[in-house]
């Protein structure tokens, strides 16, 4: 039995303490299930201010950490510190205003990217190992996501091989979105070791070419990264690193996105009793105002609304969308134009579209709930979590086939029934229009398979214990890569 390991998990969000997309939940969940396998984990966050810490009584951790950042000089920062929420598992904060004495993770209310991202996340990364080494923690694997935190496997293989606190830590790069790279003039980045790369430092890619190991959060995205299309400039990186890129999809937790325990929803109900749903969808059509019908079906999106996700192609098709006998929710934020399109076309349609322009979590469990389909037409999704959210409700997804929105959802047989969504190829306002008139077809003339459809979503499941395992066997690939198989034999023997 190979012994247990020491994973520090560095990132720049995490549940439930500061969240914008789905690596957060990957950070948040994804240790739990570590802890459970026996392996010792540390998290290590930046402490936006966006972080209360009372609320989550935050701990100062030894004294002041100096972070030796080039030719800035050192820079003094504090640590904090707490337990993630029903664990033993610490988590720990780098505290330092001038970087992350702000709200947003990445960028300010004009949507903006701070113009320090590169300095911010060089810093916090540098302040990882830093911290490591003041709490006297050993890793075996830094497991390190995105853009942010790549610089931590690019030290170790530089500044930090051969000393003696790291020399044995191996690494594991997390990709979560190959469109963020961390790409900066290389004149702004005089006090970090970057590789040049025309003129530019990008950190993935370096991060990229020193991992042990790397990952995608799905198969089909760990294929689809490795063509132009998608790699977006770096599918050379992807193609020299193949042999160690593997894609784990995620999983999702079910103590919370359960419809027979979700306490966010008027009626619980489950694979064996949907009298609950109808309960649910009432209470989602008189939360967003639609006219209470049990007889209309309710198309949601619940989405970051941005190009990547497919929402200027929905607004494309949104005008022959309201043709149809169905209601359509919409819940999100992000390009400035979607806040006043989307509510514009609520307006014009009120008894067909409801839009609210924000994230709310509890707005979120009750549209998985209450609604019939979900709507996700992404450009690319390397994993996408609301697929699985929706599977779980017996909400059928309705998706364009690629990523992990390919891997999870299998598509309608009109033949046999079997399935648990609706999926489409090209993304088009055509592709849209067609797919959503394909699963009104389905709700109005075939209720028997639409029943089957919903029985085989939720029969479905995806736990974070599965991907943990998958994980578990990545962190051993990335030491024997690290100290060799020899040295690894002995490790596994220790």
């Amino acid at each position: 039995m190979p012994r247990k390991l020491n994973i520090l998990i560095a990132s720049s969000e995490a549940v439930p303490f500061i969240k914008t997309g789905g690596l957060a939940d990957v950070v948040g969940a994804l240790p739990k299930e570590l802890e459970k396998l026996g392996h010792n984990v540390k998290i290590v966050l930046p402490r936006y201010y966006g972080i209360d810490a009372n609320k989550w009584n935050l701990q100062n951790v030894g004294g002041p950490l100096g972070v030796n950042m080039g030719s800035l000089g050192e820079l003094w920062c504090g640590a904090k510190t707490c337990k993630l929420p029903n664990t033993n598992i610490d988590v720990y904060f780098i505290d330092y205003e001038n970087y992350f004495g702000r709200k947003g993770p990445y960028s300010g209310s004009d949507g903006e990217g701070y113009g320090d991202n590169y300095a911010r996340f060089a810093f916090f990364s540098k302040a990882c190992l830093d911290l490591c080494k003041m709490i006297n923690f050993r890793p075996d694997v830094a497991h390190v996501n995105d853009w942010h935190t790549s610089p931590i496997a690019t030290m170790l293989n530089s500044t930090h091989r051969y000393d003696d606190f790291f020399k044995d830590t191996a690494s594991l790069l997390t990709i979560h979105n190959m469109q963020h790279q961390g790409s900066f003039y290389l004149g702004d980045y005089p006090y970090f070791l970057g590789t040049e790369y025309d003129s530019n430092v990008n950190m993935l890619r370096d991060g990229i070419y020193n991992a042990n190991i790397i990952n995608t959060v799905s198969n089909g995205y760990a294929d689809e990264i490795k063509t132009q299309e998608y790699a977006c400039g770096l599918e050379k990186a992807i193609n020299d690193r193949s042999g160690d890129l593997y894609g784990i999809v995620n999983g999702i937790d079910y103590s919370i996105w359960n419809p027979e325990i979700d306490k966010k929803i008027c009626a619980n109900y489950n694979i064996y009793d949907l009298s609950g749903k109808e309960s649910c969808k009432r209470d989602l059509q008189r939360t967003f105002g639609l006219p209470e019908r049990a007889d209309v079906p309710v198309v949601a999106i619940v989405s970051r609304l941005a190009k990547q996700k497919g929402v200027d192609v929905v607004a494309e098709a949104i005008y022959r969308l309201v043709n149809y006998d169905m209601q359509l929710v919409i819940l999100g934020e992000g390009e400035i134009w979607t806040h006043f399109f989307f509510p514009n076309i609520a307006v014009k349609h009120p008894h067909k579209v409801a839009c609210h322009i924000g994230y709310n979590e509890s707005l979120a469990h009750k549209i998985e709930a209450g609604a019939d389909f979900f709507l996700m037409p992404s450009r690319f999704e390397p994993c996408g979590l609301n697929q699985l959210y929706s599977l779980s409700y017996g909400t059928l997804p309705i998706v364009r086939a690629t990523g992990g929105l390919n891997d999870t959802v299998d598509n309608y047989d009109e033949q046999t029934g079997e399935g648990n969504g609706f999926k489409f190829g090209d993304l088009t306002a055509d592709a849209i229009y067609n797919t959503v008139g394909w699963a009104m077809y389905t709700y109005y003339n075939r209720k028997d398979h639409l029943y089957k459809l919903i029985k085989n979503a939720m029969g479905k499941r995806f736990t974070w214990q599965r991907s943990a395992l998958k994980y578990e066997e990545m962190y051993y690939k990335a030491v024997e890569k690290r100290v060799g198989a020899e040295q690894y034999k002995i490790i596994l023997e220790g």
